[in-house]
């Protein structure tokens, strides 16, 4: 072999490592938690070897990551702790979307007397987004301890001082399913039946409520348990069934955010990009995938955010004609537009659907009509759908990589 030649090889060798080693990622990850990498307390196979496939030697990530979950009774802080430990690799709060992130964005509530439903820290949460005047289940039963009656052995006959003192509650928040179901059912309704004044009589039902922001809407998910339990989806359920039996008028949700409601997904997008510039990424992300265990939330919504993506991208190359074609951008307009497509730059969402939590194979029927999903959802079989289904979560890592052409 003459030198030149070994000098070729070389030469070839080295630029192929510094191209390889410059190759950045245009596309961003959106893992879902339990059924995907965990049940309940207990690591699910193959997860931490996922994730070493995500990091370099120094377990920084190579690629944009984010964490949306619909688990909705523990701060960010606490979240992305638990991952960290769970997966051995530093996960950081703004990593972590959690049902109630969104509620971030609705500051038009974050002064109003607000009820909260859910367990956990609720209130550091609700503080935590924004609000500033809440008051728990709990409280509200001290406040008027006549109106918890579920219990027999919990009654009592005597007038609270609070109440002569009470804020009229102006809207409620449902964080996540509680624990005393009865207890928050009734309460919940006798605010929304005296428009925020629970110690008045009823005269007649109101025919419009108080607002009503909810969070995770998913009626079941996959715990250690060998079928799926009940989620806040399924109090949700309860309450509307018993307002509207109660009242003759069906229940309306100001929002209802977590998956599968688009403003997650958009606030997703948003972190993908953010997570991209923290790691010195030049590039756009154009593609990113969902990997999820819930046809009815993650896949659907993974979808649903597809088709607008779609449709975004459409508007945004009939922008650039419309403007090119007549008239030339003002600079604090087009720094406008080019600072949204840094941060919403994606054209595609593909779902993929892991078997190691709510879906199986087995049982899962994707011809049927029923419906899982909110009652506030469209029943659209397409949606529920996968791009992909893997077996767990490093199959569905390999399966982007290949895609990809990531190494």
């Amino acid at each position: 072999m003459n030198i030149s030649y070994c000098k070729y090889l070389i030469n070839r060798s080295i630029s192929s490592i510094i191209n390889h080693k410059v190759k950045e990622p245009q596309f961003g990850l959106l893992f879902d938690v339990d059924g995907v990498l965990t049940r309940g307390r207990k690591l699910l196979p193959y997860t931490r070897e996922a994730f070493r496939k995500l990091v370099n030697s120094t377990g920084e990530f190579r690629i944009p990551t984010v964490f949306v979950t619909n688990a909705s009774n523990e701060l960010h802080t606490s979240k992305a702790a638990k991952l960290t430990q769970i997966l051995e690799i530093p996960i950081l709060p703004e990593q972590v979307i959690l049902a109630h992130s969104p509620l971030k964005m609705y500051t038009e509530f974050h002064k109003k007397h607000c009820l909260i439903s859910g367990q956990g820290p609720i209130a550091d949460i609700a503080k935590n987004l924004g609000f500033t005047k809440v008051t728990t289940i709990e409280q509200l039963c001290d406040a008027f301890p006549n109106l918890d009656m579920v219990d027999h052995r919990k009654r009592r006959g005597f007038h609270s001082p609070f109440r002569d003192y009470f804020l009229p509650i102006e809207a409620v928040v449902l964080f996540g399913e509680p624990v005393r179901w009865e207890t928050c059912l009734q309460l919940i309704i006798d605010v929304l039946m005296t428009n925020g004044n629970p110690s008045s009589p009823i005269i007649r039902p109101p025919i419009t409520h108080l607002p009503i922001l909810a969070t995770n809407p998913d009626l079941l998910w996959m715990d250690e348990a060998a079928l799926p339990r009940f989620s806040h989806g399924s109090f949700m359920h309860c309450l509307e069934s018993l307002y509207h039996k109660i009242s003759g008028y069906p229940l309306q949700y100001t929002t209802i955010v977590g998956k599968p409601s688009e403003i997650t997904f958009y606030h997703a997008e948003y972190l993908i990009s953010h997570h991209a510039h923290e790691m010195g990424l030049k590039q756009p992300i154009k593609r990113l995938y969902a990997i999820g265990d819930n046809p009815n939330t993650d896949v659907y919504g993974a979808n649903v955010y597809n088709r607008y993506l779609q449709s975004r991208s459409l508007s945004r190359l009939n922008q650039v004609v419309s403007h090119t074609a007549t008239t030339t951008l003002s600079s604090d307009s087009r720094k406008i537009i080019d600072n949204a497509q840094h941060y919403y730059s994606a054209e595609s969402l593909e779902s993929i659907l892991v078997c190691t939590g709510v879906y199986n194979r087995e049982t899962y029927d994707e011809t049927s009509g029923e419906n899982h999903g909110h009652r506030d959802m469209i029943l659209d079989l397409k949606l529920r759908k996968a791009k992909h289904i893997c077996e767990h979560v490093l199959d569905a890592i390999q399966l982007i990589f290949n895609i990809e052409q990531f190494h």
